[in-house]
């Protein structure tokens, strides 16, 4: 039997992302397995998952890294509930071109305030104030985004008291802000997922700056208040005995019932494209590979192996 090169498929046909915790990961007879305490073997389709989170007590393997790798799934090592990341795998934003284009539309004031203008449009439903600065549309946002918790609280009949949360001390939160930071996570996972799929950098943001997840945010905040906000005010209106794990099923449900992860490259263009530059050509000296990459059937930032 002759061997077929594993190969990623793009995002938009994947289920969006897991969570395993206390478990050894490892590749046995060549599949994605997990390795409860008690020996029990639970097979993950690895290839068909965009994000796979690794909560404390997790292991990992060499073989089971590379294998997430050769298919493209993202391994995001996070603390508890999901909210505070350690260290993630980079799958993909293997675009040299895509990267010159972003950093570009970053680097020059005029063609960022056009991306953040955009944004603003794509999250509000209506167009950015005139003649507003990028901190100055930052600011407006901001007071948005805390009426529309306001709201949100008020609609679901949640007692809120503004966003605030402890990640050093997770259960010291009150239900709704350990409910909205545990969505968010979740959000942020396959938004990092889709921008390294699409070639992109992601801690090259326009309205989020300096972190190395910049433009992961500016991207998960276009679907936020479509999806994770009103679900986590509504899971912890139902005083659960366990709302993380509730806000987790409920996010793989919405990102699926929504169309997530079809969603999220085309939306990543749409805004990019308000700069209206072009990606950048390849310079006359340029030399191609020795070896030319095989041909994928993933997504622009997938590596070919």
């Amino acid at each position: 039997m002759s061997f077929i090169p594993l190969k990623p498929i793009p995002i938009k046909d994947r289920v969006s992302m897991i969570f395993i915790q206390y478990g050894q990961i490892d590749v046995l007879d060549g599949a994605f397995v997990v390795i409860d305490k008690a020996g029990i073997r639970t097979q993950i389709p690895v290839g068909s998952v965009a994000c796979i989170m690794l909560e404390p007590g997790t292991r990992v393997s060499h073989g089971a890294a590379r294998l997430a790798s050769q298919v493209g799934t993202l391994l995001v090592w996070v603390g508890e509930a999901g909210v505070r990341l350690y260290a993630s795998g980079q799958p993909g934003g293997a675009r040299a071109d895509r990267l010159l284009y972003q950093a570009r539309l970053a680097l020059d004031d005029d063609l960022r305030l056009r991306v953040v203008r955009k944004m603003y449009q794509f999250r509000f439903g209506e167009p950015a104030p005139k003649r507003r600065s990028v901190e100055q549309l930052r600011g407006i946002e901001g007071a948005r985004v805390k009426q529309t918790y306001k709201l949100l609280a008020k609609q679901y009949g949640v007692v809120w008291h503004g966003r605030s949360y402890d990640t050093k001390n997770w259960s010291a939160g009150d239900v709704a802000n350990r409910c909205l930071s545990a969505a968010t996570a979740c959000l942020y996972g396959i938004s990092e997922a889709a921008v390294l799929a699409a070639g992109y950098a992601p801690a090259v943001g326009f309205i989020h700056t300096g972190k190395p997840l910049s433009f992961v945010y500016d991207i998960a905040d276009l679907f936020k208040f479509d999806t994770v906000a009103p679900l986590a005010f509504r899971i912890a209106a139902k005083n659960l005995r366990d709302p993380d794990r509730a806000i987790r099923l409920a996010c793989r449900d919405i990102f699926r019932e929504k169309k997530i992860l079809k969603r999220i490259i085309p939306s990543i263009e749409e805004v990019l494209a308000a700069g209206e530059i072009e990606p950048p050509k390849p310079p006359p000296e340029s030399v191609p590979p020795a070896i030319p990459p095989a041909e994928s059937v993933g997504d622009s930032g997938h590596r070919s192996t």
